[in-house]
């Protein structure tokens, strides 16, 4: 325990620890507001002034003007909208909501906009996916709205995953197990979600940067040469390195994800956290959950993604002699799932970003997209959802990588 104690000072002493952290808590307060500044709302007022509103003033207006949306989105109130939309654009003798006259979206649509997501989706040609503009939909069908959904979702599968059976049979039966009717509450767009997830990628780029020199730095000075003769050298003192590192990793990520969702769900109220992930994504997203519950699942598996990409990069560390070696070995493999999602066709994209220990946090192919997307890993007769693989697959790393730095740095020693 003294050892752990001496590796957390070590680490904390240093000047890079402190500005990395410090920059880290900063940037999490700074990209949970920045979402705020791309919020833009203008109307026209009772003297025929248009005004606009930007930031937090334009989140309230859009929240004031949609209360009436806020709740739980049943098939009658689904119908209604519809109904309204339609009407005011056959009044205006229009065929899209982009051509009506300037003020009169604000006024009668905008109201109504929330419960309208997802509706043209819903009634997408089961054949070619192609979505009906809203004029086109008999309000009729929508009685019929969540079970017209669960076709979809069939439907959509079958274009998805043509070769796989058990990929569209175990979606299907995810999506049953969705809790119906939605619920919506206005005000938070998938921004911040989509800033969340670039806070988890910066945070583990900073705590691979502490760890990359935690072994590779003793190598490269000779400390190593007197520390690994004392009495706690060797097993333990690799032990209480890779440990002291993880903690210091693990407890900042946890800080960070919970300064970032203290703050964005502050700005935007915390009312919208209930809303139904499928009223801010696809209207057939699979996952049972609602804003809220999707970015606490979001830091867990960030928080899995750090730890496991960390011990990665303390095995790299355990191995290499340098730490500008370590460094830039952990580096490429933490941009290694953004360039794979760009360059690597296919499944064997899907299969080498989900086990990876960087994706669940990376730019393009997170734990957060997996669970909005559709794709799962076929293997023979068995489907596994890719959020799953990236969890479970990080789950596995933490231990495993852990493992390999530790005896990697005791055989080093050794010599």
């Amino acid at each position: 325990m003294r050892i752990f104690h001496l590796e957390l000072k070590r680490i904390l002493k240093s000047r890079l620890t402190c500005i990395l952290l410090v920059l880290a808590l900063l940037l999490s307060a700074l990209l949970a507001y920045l979402p705020t500044t791309y919020c833009y709302s203008n109307y026209i007022d009772e003297a025929g002034n248009e005004i606009n509103l930007t930031g937090l003033a334009s989140i309230s207006y859009e929240k004031e003007r949609q209360a009436d949306a806020s709740g739980i989105v049943t098939p009658e109130r689904v119908r209604e909208a519809v109904e309204i939309y339609q009407a005011c654009l056959t009044s205006y003798d229009v065929a899209e909501s982009y051509d009506l006259p300037e003020g009169v979206y604000e006024k009668e649509i905008l109201p109504i906009a929330p419960l309208l997501h997802g509706v043209k989706e819903a009634f997408a040609d089961p054949d070619t996916g192609m979505a009906p503009t809203i004029m086109e939909i008999d309000p009729k069908q929508i009685d019929d709205y969540y079970s017209v959904c669960e076709t979809r979702i069939a439907s959509l599968m079958a274009m998805e995953q043509p070769n796989s059976p058990a990929a569209r049979r175990k979606a299907v039966e995810m999506y049953q197990g969705v809790e119906m009717p939605f619920e919506v509450y206005p005000g938070m767009s998938s921004t911040i979600t989509d800033y969340q997830n670039i806070m988890g990628f910066l945070v583990l780029l900073f705590c691979v940067v502490l760890a990359a020199p935690v072994f590779s730095a003793g190598y490269q000075s000779g400390a190593d040469d007197i520390l690994r003769c004392t009495r706690y050298g060797r097993v333990n003192l690799g032990i209480a390195k890779l440990l002291a590192a993880l903690f210091i990793s693990g407890l900042s990520f946890i800080i960070c994800a919970a300064v970032f969702i203290l703050v964005a769900d502050s700005l935007f109220g915390w009312e919208c956290t209930r809303t139904s992930i499928q009223m801010l994504y696809s209207i057939v997203t699979l996952a049972d959950m609602n804003i809220g519950e999707l970015q606490c699942l979001f830091a867990v598996a960030g928080l899995l993604s750090v730890l496991a990409s960390v011990s990665f990069t303390l095995f790299l560390s355990a191995k290499c002699k340098s730490t500008v070696a370590s460094l830039a070995s952990a580096l490429v493999f933490c941009i290694a799932p953004l360039v794979i999602t760009m360059t690597v066709p296919g499944a064997l994209s899907a299969w080498l970003c989900s086990i990876l220990p960087a994706s669940g946090t990376s730019i393009q192919a997170s734990v957060l997209y997996a669970i909005t997307d559709f794709q799962f890993l076929n293997l023979g007769g068995l489907a596994i959802w890719t959020p799953y693989a990236m969890i479970g697959a990080c789950v596995i790393e933490i231990p495993l990588f852990a493992f390999l730095a530790v005896r990697s740095y005791c055989k080093h020693t050794a010599k």
